[in-house]
């Protein structure tokens, strides 16, 4: 999709397949002070020496209580190791390593269909065995809870299951409060092992503890679990590579163990993380004030999405579009499934230069006030012409 939209001379075309925060007038960066203090982070971290297998000390830590709570019982009671990742990714790749080495109850994982393109990839290389279960429901453009129950109820006892923390990819739709509950009594109920993908914890609703609720009430069960965290959108260090994985365990010598297992894991795989990235966010995770300058930002930039979901809503309703729009303002976090299929899609690229994967999935944070009524006017054209 980048290289087409690249090789588009055309002054009006539009990238919304880009899964980077963009700003108002589309600059792929941080407002505001936070950019200072990012400045000031990477002007004190001057060490060159390698880190531990494990990663930054401070960073793991910190990392730990920001998606567990800092009053976390499984903190507390030292039943959590934590191992600096190498983002999101890397944090994947080496829980579902360490999972198939030493997970003895099922080589599988169940992952919600659809989900992020890299997951099945992920898993199947590290030697598990991938299966998929309803998520999405096309009709409603919604949560297909009940068919979300029935395939976890059928899933082999002890298998494991992929669960997005919030702000799913590539849907934007996340279950309720209420929803999540049935979702862990079943799990338990069953067996399974949850393992978070927690990739935009605070850009999804602007709040970072909100935004764990779904991860910290699998933990408060004194369950087991894994959460694999990226520092990528939430902190804008994309290129950084920030991430951290979490597992929670049933006593604090088997979190101890596992540690170890973990260390096997990774000093072949990569040997050590990079130092910057963890240092910036160390530094802003213990400092109160820069901890409080971030989460202005963070919230800044959620609103921003929201606003933008809002008025492409807007403008549709305002156009007469035919169909039910509101799943655009009732999803959340940086992507949208619009329902436009793949036809619908390529129209828009041709005669509008809009840019987009082809399942219709498109970047909030890639659209401005500028660009919604572009937006809107194609997606216009594309239903208009089909129906």
């Amino acid at each position: 999709v980048t290289v087409a939209y690249n090789k588009d001379t055309s002054p009006n075309k539009l990238n919304l397949g880009v899964g980077a925060y963009r700003t108002e007038v589309n600059f792929a960066e941080w407002t505001g002070k936070f950019k200072l203090i990012l400045a000031c982070v990477f002007g004190r971290s001057r060490v060159k020496e390698y880190l531990g297998i494990t990663g930054l000390a401070d960073f793991n830590k910190l990392s730990a209580k920001l998606i567990l709570g800092a009053d976390s019982p499984a903190i507390q009671d030292n039943r959590v190791t934590t191992v600096q990742c190498l983002s999101g990714t890397g944090s994947l790749r080496v829980g579902a390593e360490f999972l198939a080495r030493h997970y003895h109850e099922q080589k599988t994982i169940c992952i919600p269909n659809p989900t992020w393109g890299n997951h099945p990839k992920i898993f199947n290389l590290a030697g598990l065995s991938v299966k998929t279960y309803r998520y999405y429901d096309p009709a409603t453009k919604g949560l297909d809870f009940q068919g979300l129950l029935e395939d976890l109820g059928a899933a082999p006892s002890g298998a494991i299951v992929l669960l997005h923390a919030c702000a799913h990819n590539p849907t934007g739709v996340d279950p309720t409060l209420e929803q999540w509950e049935q979702i862990r009594q079943l799990i338990r109920s069953k067996q399974l092992l949850p393992f978070f993908d927690s990739a935009y914890q605070g850009f999804a609703s602007g709040s970072l503890d909100a935004d764990a609720e779904s991860v910290r009430m699998f933990v408060a069960d004194g369950g087991e679990c894994l959460a694999a965290q990226s520092y990528a959108k939430n902190m804008g260090l994309y290129g950084e590579r920030v991430g951290a994985l979490s597992i929670v365990c049933k006593a604090a010598d088997v979190a101890s163990r596992v540690e170890s297992q973990l260390k096997l894991v990774i000093r072949p795989m990569y040997s050590n993380p990079p130092i910057h990235g963890a240092s910036i966010v160390a530094a802003i995770l213990k400092d109160s004030e820069m901890y409080r300058e971030w989460t202005v930002e963070l919230k800044a930039m959620a609103d921003r999405i929201l606003s933008m979901r809002q008025q492409l809503f807007e403008a549709l309703s305002a156009r007469g579009t035919p169909g039910d729009w509101s799943h655009i303002i009732k999803q959340i976090g940086m992507f949208t499934f619009t329902g436009l299929n793949s036809e619908q899609v390529a129209f828009m690229t041709k005669e509008y230069h809009i840019y987009m994967t082809s399942d219709g999935r498109i970047s909030m944070a890639g659209l401005s006030s500028r660009t919604v009524p572009h937006l809107a006017d194609a997606i216009h054209a594309a239903v208009t012409r089909s129906t």
